[in-house]
């Protein structure tokens, strides 16, 4: 799987949404300072400061009059600026000035108590015009200060700088509420996603007939989920198609290899006869082992609650007979009375009779069934073992150990299904006497 493949639609919808939303954002600011740039008079912007430094150069004399104070404020602005001046006005009308006042504001020095505000812009140098008008609140008093000829800003960078502090709240909260509004709203338009994947992973070879929902998915991406669904239709006909025709040829197979075996039967003595009937009883075999998987596929619905230590007694009485003739013990053990399971008798009898034919066939020697509480059951052999690189193989249908063995290679195939349908486990380990131990495991009752 490429890497690319790994990408989470999610984030690149976030990430792609964040971005533009941002771009936008700058792009709006940047035309909205453009034109407040073009629209700006030009010229040059006195310094707000002035008006203060101004207003700190005045005080009331013993004679309650106004008069100047040399301040070090007022000592370095003329330093700097030597055309720095001044005209300031009290509540009580009454005026004090400094610098050289610019004929063009000598008249409006003495109407200062009507204004409270100014930004006067000169559009030429050396901007001797530009003047600004502030009310300052000091300690001796509140005074209206008409000052120029002081720092000069210039007033596009003024206009920037000013259009940034206002509009920096406004670009965090349009960034950042987005910011966690925009996941929540995408993980909610997917959530209808997440239930198909939900569903999706619920969907194995037991639950045929299963379909995606498709109520709450977009419409984006209804024709995949229809395309899916499609597609499980099409698996699930042939699956049932593939399971009729084993069925089918596993019935057709009886008729004819029971009248094969019953006319053997009906030969002379001899190795020949003895042959075929072998011959004949593996492919007997085989057609019942094919008919006990369609079962359990079929059967499922037959659970019950079963006692696993009854069911294996029954099993080993019923095969000591067969085990006995091929030159075999068999032994029964179980710890508690009664280890109760919930299952299908029938199927897990199977099972069990499978593991002790098997051992029979391909180990010989004793051969001990024991069940212990947990659903617990073990069935051992004194033969050579498996080798453990084959322990997971041999549950694979027609997976034989010896490619010259009489078995089908279906029965242990059969034992790990039926144990599968149950929600348990089946392991292979080593027995105390060296051979294999089959152990399933089967959730209890």
């Amino acid at each position: 799987m490429t890497t690319s493949a790994n990408h989470s639609l999610k984030k690149r919808l976030i990430w792609h949404i964040l971005t533009f939303q941002v771009l936008l954002l700058v792009a709006v600011i940047a035309g909205f300072m453009a034109l407040l740039i073009r629209a700006d008079l030009g010229g040059m912007i006195l310094d707000a400061g002035s008006a203060s430094i101004a207003a700190g150069a005045v005080e009331v004399g013993s004679d309650q009059k106004l008069k100047l104070k040399d301040t070090p404020e007022l000592r370095a602005m003329r330093a700097e600026t030597p055309g720095f001046w001044f005209v300031v006005r009290n509540e009580r009308g009454e005026t004090v000035q400094s610098g050289p006042v610019p004929d063009a504001y000598r008249s409006i020095g003495e109407h200062l108590d009507r204004v409270t505000f100014a930004d006067i812009r000169d559009g030429m140098a050396p901007y001797m015009l530009s003047a600004i008008a502030r009310v300052v609140q000091t300690e001796r008093g509140t005074y209206t200060v008409l000052t120029g000829g002081g720092r000069l800003w210039s007033a596009s960078f003024a206009v920037f700088f000013l259009t940034n502090l206002l509009l920096l709240p406004i670009v965090l909260i349009l960034v950042l509420i987005p910011a966690f509004a925009i996941p929540i709203i995408v993980r909610r338009a997917f959530a209808s996603l997440a239930e198909v994947a939900d569903h999706a992973k619920s969907i194995d070879v037991d639950r045929r007939g299963a379909r995606l929902p498709d109520g709450r998915v977009p419409g984006e991406v209804r024709p995949l989920v229809e395309a899916v669904n499609g597609a499980l239709q099409r698996l699930d006909e042939g699956y049932e198609r593939r399971q009729r025709f084993i069925m089918d040829a596993a019935h057709e197979l009886r008729t004819p290899v029971a009248i094969l075996q019953t006319r053997l039967e009906g030969m002379d003595f001899g190795p020949l006869r003895s042959r075929l009937l072998v011959d004949t009883a593996r492919i007997a075999g085989l057609a019942e082992q094919l008919l006990d998987l369609e079962r359990i596929d079929r059967d499922s619905a037959h659970f019950a609650s079963i006692d696993l230590v009854s069911l294996c007694r029954d099993v080993a009485a019923d095969l000591a007979p067969l085990a006995l003739s091929a030159g075999c013990d068999i032994s029964f053990t179980h710890g508690p009375e009664q280890v109760s399971a919930h299952g299908d008798a029938g199927a897990l009898e199977r099972a069990v009779t499978n593991l002790v034919r098997n051992a029979i066939e391909h180990a010989g020697g004793l051969i001990s069934i024991h069940v212990e509480r947990g659903g617990i059951i073990e069935v051992s052999d004194a033969g050579p073992g498996i080798p453990e690189s084959e322990r997971e193989r041999i549950f694979e249908p027609f997976h034989r150990l010896q490619p010259r063995d009489h078995g089908a290679g279906l029965g242990l195939h059969l034992v790990s299904e039926i144990v599968s349908r149950h929600k348990g486990h089946i392991s292979v380990v080593c027995a105390p006497t060296g051979g294999a131990c089959f152990r399933m495991t089967l959730p209890v009752a």
